[in-house]
């Protein structure tokens, strides 16, 4: 018997504006957000992104730090400051 609650969740638009908070996705999902999430910059123009993945035990930072050094398109990334989130935020610049 098949359960009438198993569809396929509606996409939600999120905001392109160059912050993108982890927050509101599952952990299994970030790799691909993250990728989308660039694309989608890079379509608007928008090189430099904030990228909130929380402070916690660290692991979601490791995480998307893993996934922007191993991506073409970051020129660079580094921990944003306090004003920033600090250590709950990475900044990311893109390859222009």
């Amino acid at each position: 018997m098949e359960d009438e609650h198993t569809e396929d969740p509606i996409p939600v638009e999120y905001p392109i504006n160059g912050t993108l908070d982890l927050h509101v996705f599952k952990p299994s999902d970030i790799p691909s957000v993250l990728n989308e999430y660039i694309n989608a910059c890079i379509e608007k123009k928008i090189y430099q992104l904030r990228v909130i993945h929380g402070k916690g035990k660290g692991v979601q930072r490791k995480r998307v730090s893993e996934l922007l050094a191993a991506d073409k398109r970051v020129a660079g990334f580094k921990t944003a400051g306090e004003d920033g989130g600090g250590w709950g935020a990475t900044l990311v610049n893109l390859v222009k």
